[in-house]
């Protein structure tokens, strides 16, 4: 009886504590109830609906889109527009015609498809600059004006830049031109010296005088031609001026009208992916600056390259007057590299007849010079910069620049280069959107 009445004692000390530590275990109930949905919350989106849909008894449904994470390269890959698929019998009957008719409306436009082309080679290269500005709240019509106002100033700068030191050359050329040909005449002399020496007598002086003085008959003569010439100049000048001006306002519109005119190109031709590397009108107007960056890089490395080794040929003492005519030697050969073909071989006359004017052996080695710069420039400079630019065969470079010599002349080999990366560019979009209709058998009685 006495050990009952001691565990009942023991069992009623106890009881407080174990109502002590209840609040604790509802604490902990509590605290576990807190946190499910916080592991409901990290479960995964397809768990959480599965479970929901279990609970409800309904199919289970995918997770949302913007809930799934992209890989990188679905990411990076945009999905590519359909093909636009050309029938046989437009391959057959229409294709054929539309160049028939594009050859016979170049043919018959002649001066005004070139002015229409230059136009728009214009505009395409000045349009990056409207459009930034164009971007940053200025209306397009401001945005053109502020470009051909800063395109000019940048001209006039050059030009003032360039004037004093060409000028002053040009001016002390002339100032030494009768002591020049007076030293060409006494090597001459010399010359046939040495030659009656050697039992050689051609009369060289002689024959010199003779061409002076029919040289100065022929002016003479000519004066009286120089009225009529000079009408037909001024004509051939005022067109000129005409057709620069046409050129210019041309240009303007095409720039003003250049968002509405990407649209409608953009909707003539098959439709791009959205981006900037497969949109049309952005690829040909990249190409355009591509060619006229190129160019007058490669014009300003040749000119440069011309102008120090004329310095230095004027220092060493081969060329004397390389050293004083430099500049304006530089900035003529740099000028004619716009010309394809003749354009360095027109470059290098100047500074070969100053040197033949001075000394014949001088001469020699002026035109070994301008001869081994040449050489330079067809295989080194011109790769390294056109293969970065225009992207095209050699040959077909070769082919566009006589085809637009034989149409055009000098006028069309400038327009031939920019005009083949157009039709680069052009191909090549086109062969990325387009594909042609099979003309094997099928069983459709059509074509």
């Amino acid at each position: 009886m006495r050990v009952r009445g001691v565990s009942e004692k023991t069992e009623r000390e106890d009881a407080p504590a174990q109502r002590d530590d209840a609040p604790a275990q509802r604490d902990d109930a509590l605290a576990q109830r807190d946190d499910a949905p916080a592991q409901r919350d990290d479960a995964p989106a397809e768990q959480v609906a599965e479970a929901t849909a279990q609970g409800e008894g309904l199919p289970a449904v995918p997770p949302l889109a913007e809930e799934r994470k992209p890989t990188d390269s679905a990411a990076a890959k945009a999905p590519e527009p359909p093909r636009v698929v050309v029938p046989r019998w437009v391959q057959l009957v229409l294709l054929p015609l539309s160049v028939l008719a594009l050859y016979a409306l170049a043919k018959a436009a002649g001066k005004v498809l070139v002015i229409f082309i230059i136009a728009g080679l214009i505009a395409l290269l000045l349009n990056p600059a409207v459009a930034l500005l164009h971007r940053s709240r200025l209306p397009r019509g401001g945005a053109v004006l502020a470009v051909y106002l800063a395109f000019f100033l940048t001209l006039a700068g050059i030009g003032f830049l360039l004037a004093n030191p060409i000028s002053s050359q040009v001016r002390t050329f002339s100032d030494n031109l009768p002591s020049i040909v007076d030293e060409a005449n006494k090597t001459i002399a010399t010359f046939q010296h040495e030659l009656d020496h050697h039992g050689i007598h051609l009369e060289l002086v002689k024959q010199g005088k003779t061409a002076l003085q029919s040289v100065e008959g022929k002016v003479a003569k000519s004066a009286a031609k120089l009225a009529s010439f000079g009408g037909a100049l001024a004509t051939e000048a005022a067109g000129a001026i005409f057709d620069l001006v046409l050129v210019l306002v041309l240009s303007v519109y095409m720039l003003i009208y250049g968002a509405k005119i990407g649209a409608l190109v953009r909707r003539t031709l098959p439709k791009g992916d959205g981006t900037k590397t497969d949109d049309y009108p952005h690829l040909v107007q990249r190409a355009v600056s591509r060619y006229v960056g190129g160019q007058l890089l490669f014009s300003a490395v040749m000119g440069t390259s011309a102008g120090v080794a004329l310095y230095v040929f004027g220092v060493i003492g081969i060329f004397p007057d390389g050293r004083t005519y430099a500049v304006a030697f530089a900035v003529f050969y740099a000028t004619m590299e716009l010309v394809p073909y003749v354009g360095p071989i027109l470059g290098a006359v100047p500074p070969v007849l100053v040197a033949l004017l001075t000394k014949p052996i001088t001469a020699l080695w002026v035109a070994l010079l301008f001869a081994g710069l040449q050489q330079l420039e067809g295989h080194v400079v011109a790769p390294q910069i056109f293969g970065h630019t225009l992207r095209i065969n050699p040959l077909l470079v070769i082919l566009a620049l006589l085809l637009g010599l034989q149409f055009e002349g000098v006028i069309g080999a400038l327009l031939a280069l920019p005009i083949l990366a157009i039709l680069r560019e052009t191909a090549v979009y086109l062969n990325r959107h387009l594909t042609f209709e099979s003309w094997r058998r099928s069983d459709s009685p059509l074509l």
